[in-house]
């Protein structure tokens, strides 16, 4: 069946020169460009992509010569160029000029702005093109598969920078305050990792990275915190040459920081774009979670250097590539660059990685698989969630441990060397994984991408050892009748006779048996924490797993712990199951695993009936009291940075969760003393006595977190308290923050994940949905389009049966587009913990009874 989204395949585009002018005062640009092409088939029409676009004048030149008259599908983002003679096969030159505007919406080529050190503001001309945006830049062929080569001309205020994915070539007058300057020819690639900014930035000077010229353009005044991304750029970019031991294929790197920006970043070739707090960073008043980010996302980047523009899949249902195989290195890098850090542990649970996220999704009845059909822009921007992310990078770590790093690494490098400059499909990358290893990847990555959910594994004793069987794991019950079986590589470790064993298992089919000379003392059935499944013990088994906790790997008694909670909250164990294992980690020694038990008692917190509010205070308290002790409320010398990080979240909960007075009173002196001099206290317990002041505000609070966050110096200082501004559950300061979004005082990049989270907030989330409900036209006016289905991640914490209701009667006449999945997996995340609190409610309050 056709795709209406596709564009006939009768001509292709080898070159594009492309000349623009932007006006950043009036906010439009005019271009003009000639699109060297082959016409496979004799035509009079030719069709390509052109969206918010007034195309002035179309002519060929070739062996026919020809001008023609433009009509336009608004529906499809195509215009049909139609000539008055024939156009028969051959080579030709397709010349175009037209007229667009700068849009406010993050998207094509859109306006940002900034206010400078004295009070003025900026304008900035920039682009964003993924998934299907560079249509409202210029006419083009906008799909992965139509590759060519680029030679960009920009033509801008000879005050302002400019900057595109080819190095700088030439610059001259072009009129009066103008100047016309032109860029090195690109390789082939896809037309959205096209890129040019311009605006009043500065460059630091480029450091050569092995040959590669390295520079963070930065707006003007905040070239003084580029230092880190820039020591981070020249480690990373060395490590992924490396790695796929394939020279960097562009001819230079350029580190674009830009103040209004939808996503995290952007991997077009040689001109990379960031939000700001993604790149530029004082070390001094930071924390490590926020340096270890910076890190992430400059090795996401750059991996798709190679992953993703230099090999590219052929269509959007193959982005999983692309984004999953980039997170998947980006931790590897960041390992190789901070050991120190133990990134792998922490992909487990930070929500950055996304992984911990790809699990709640993927255990609902609305999840999708990794790769599915796309056929329209809409469901190619549906692409950019958790479950690409995170639940791709977290596969493809599985099937690394399971294939040995050197023989997964050697795969990964024939796959790009084979396909360079070209387009893919995921069969062309596990070939090379089949190549390498001898090992059927294909047939075991296929029943992990290629339908949706994943597997619980039941363990239990057996006659002869240990017997594994495989079902399905889902938060409700899965009514389906699809039988699904995955083929899942299984790390086990075995301890008999007190000697312990490690053993490979690739489990094909719904139970197996392995056979253990006996007797077992105790199992764990996914050694090292790597495997994406959840395993249910035996009570016999997880009894003696309890007992041995200490003895296990950190990533083993993560998934221990996080599988329980799993279980509990789909009603397969009590809540209170839960609980009784936290006891066990009172003396865990891992940042990560506390981040996660913190967590998981903050979401048992937020649900729990009033009258358990005090001994569920007082059970945190002794929960952490150990640690407490450990970290006080000043660095030491020597620590770690991970030291730093645990000491942050160590007190955040005891002053936000545990409601502990002390802490709290300890908590507004340090912050004073933060926002008097940020220098003052280490950025770990500043972030920590902001949330717990924040967790406890009134609106003189949120009024002064604000006014902090509006003066910020620094980028992630301004986010920093504009976050902790959201969680003020104080009705006149959610309403505050809420008419800040609706007039455009929060950006727009910003919009969309605060109102989100006021809506989180335990005593206003109600008042604040309805806030939306209400003002729902005038917030999809105000936040760009693709960042819509955002605003939705706040609805499942508003899990009572009467607001779930109004919810679900709401968005059944409202439309989210672009968000259709997005909405479905919300209203179920709802349903979910709707079911979990009538559940285990009485069970609760039993339980924190003081």
């Amino acid at each position: 069946m056709t795709n209406p989204s596709r564009l006939p395949r009768r001509i292709v585009p080898a070159h594009y020169e492309l000349s623009l002018t932007p006006d950043l005062a009036e906010a439009t640009f005019t271009g003009s460009q000639s699109i060297d092409i082959e016409i496979l088939e004799a035509t009079s029409e030719i069709t390509l992509n052109a969206a918010e676009l007034d195309i002035t004048q179309v002519s060929v030149t070739g062996p026919t010569e020809s001008s023609a008259r433009v009509s336009y599908d608004d529906e499809l983002d195509r215009a049909t160029f139609s000539f008055e003679s024939e156009l028969v096969p051959g080579n030709y030159q397709l010349h175009t000029s037209f007229i667009g505007s700068l849009n406010d919406q993050l998207r094509g080529f859109y306006l940002s702005r900034f206010t400078d050190e004295d009070g003025n503001e900026q304008r900035i001309a920039t682009t964003q093109f993924e998934a299907t945006d560079a249509r409202r830049a210029f006419p083009c062929w906008d799909e992965p598969d139509f590759k060519a080569t680029f030679q960009v001309n920009l033509v801008v205020p000879d005050h302002l920078f400019a900057v595109s994915n080819g190095a700088e070539i030439n610059r001259q007058p072009a009129g009066p305050g103008l100047v016309r300057v032109a860029f090195a020819k690109t390789m082939k690639m896809s037309t959205y990792i096209v890129a040019f900014v311009v605006g009043p930035f500065e460059a630091t000077d480029p450091i050569d990275v092995d040959g590669v010229p390295l520079r963070v353009i930065a707006p003007i005044g905040k070239t003084h915190l580029t230092s880190f991304a820039l020591e981070a750029g020249a480690f990373c970019l060395r490590y992924l040459t490396d790695y796929y031991s394939i020279p960097y294929p562009g001819d230079k790197v350029d580190f674009i920081a830009i103040p209004d920006f939808a996503f995290g970043a952007m991997e077009n070739l040689g001109a990379i774009t960031y939000r700001e707090t993604a790149l530029l960073v004082d070390p001094a008043t930071t924390g490590i979670s926020e340096q270890r980010r910076i890190v992430d996302v400059i090795a996401h980047e750059l991996a798709h250097m190679w992953f993703g523009d230099l090999v590219t899949m052929g269509w959007w249902e193959g982005i999983w590539l692309n984004e999953a195989f980039a997170s998947f290195m980006e931790m590897k890098a960041t390992e190789a660059m901070h050991p120190e850090w133990k990134r792998w542990m922490a992909f487990a649970v930070d929500p950055g990685a996304e992984r911990f996220d790809s699990m709640d999704i993927d255990a609902l009845s609305t999840t999708r698989p990794v790769e599915f059909a796309v056929q329209s822009p809409e469901e190619c921007n549906e692409m950019f969630d958790a479950l690409t992310y995170g639940k791709g990078a977290a596969i493809l770590r599985m099937m690394e441990m399971y294939l040995g790093m050197e023989v997964f690494r050697k795969g990964i490098g024939a796959y790009l060397e084979r396909h360079s400059y070209s387009n893919t499909v995921t069969n062309d990358l596990w070939a090379g994984l089949n190549s390498a290893s001898g090992e059927p990847v294909g047939t075991i990555m296929d029943t992990w991408i290629l339908q949706s959910g994943y597997p619980r594994v039941d363990v239990d004793l057996s006659d002869t050892g240990v017997a594994f069987r495989q079902s399905r794991f889902t938060l409700l019950p899965d009514k389906s009748s699809e039988s699904r079986l995955w083929q899942i590589p299984m790390m086990v470790k075995v301890s008999a006779k007190g000697a312990v064993t490690t053993h490979c298992v690739l489990m094909t089919t719904d139970e197996i048996t392995l056979d253990i000379d006996g007797p077992i003392d105790w199992v764990v059935a996914n050694a090292a924490g790597y495997g994406y499944y959840r395993v249910r013990y035996s009570n016999v088994l997880l009894e003696r797993l309890h007992a041995v906790i200490p003895q296990l790997e950190g990533l083993e008694r993560f998934t221990i712990l996080d599988d329980t909670f799993a279980f509990a909250k789909a009603g397969q164990l009590s809540t209170t199951d839960f609980l009784d294992l936290a006891g066990v980690f009172r003396d865990e020694p891992e940042q990560a695993i506390w981040q996660l038990l913190i967590g998981h008692c903050d979401r048992i917190g937020h649900v729990l009936p009033d009258d358990a509010t005090p001994g569920f205070e007082a059970w945190v308290r002794a929960l952490i009291s150990n640690q407490a002790d450990l970290v006080q409320w000043d660095p030491r010398s020597g620590e770690s940075d991970l030291d730093r990080l645990h000491r942050g979240q160590i007190l955040r909960a005891l002053g936000a969760t545990a409601n502990d007075p002390n802490a709290i009173e300890m908590a507004r002196a340090k912050l004073k003393a933060a926002i008097a001099d940020p220098l003052s206290v280490d950025p770990d317990i500043a972030n920590a006595s902001l949330m717990i002041v924040a967790a406890h505000g009134s609106e003189d609070d949120y009024d002064r977190i604000m006014e902090v966050s509006n003066n910020a110096n620094t980028p992630h200082q301004q986010l920093r308290y504009l976050q902790a501004a959201c969680v003020v559950d104080d009705e006149a300061s959610a309403t505050k923050m809420m008419k800040a979004v609706r007039s455009g005082e929060v950006r727009s990049q910003d919009s969309a994940w605060v109102v989100a989270r006021i809506m989180t907030t335990k005593n206003t989330g109600p008042l604040m949905w309805h806030e939306v409900r209400t003002h729902w036209e005038d917030l999809i006016e105000t936040i760009p389009p693709m960042m819509v289905r955002s605003i939705l991640a706040g609805l499942p914490a508003l899990a009572t049966a009467e607001l779930a209701n109004e919810i679900h009667a709401f968005f059944a006449k409202t439309e989210v587009v672009g968000g259709e999945k997005g909405l479905a997996q919300t209203l179920e995340k709802l349903d979910i913990n709707v079911d979990w609190v009538a559940r285990d409610s009485e069970a609760l309050s039993q339980y924190f009874a003081i």
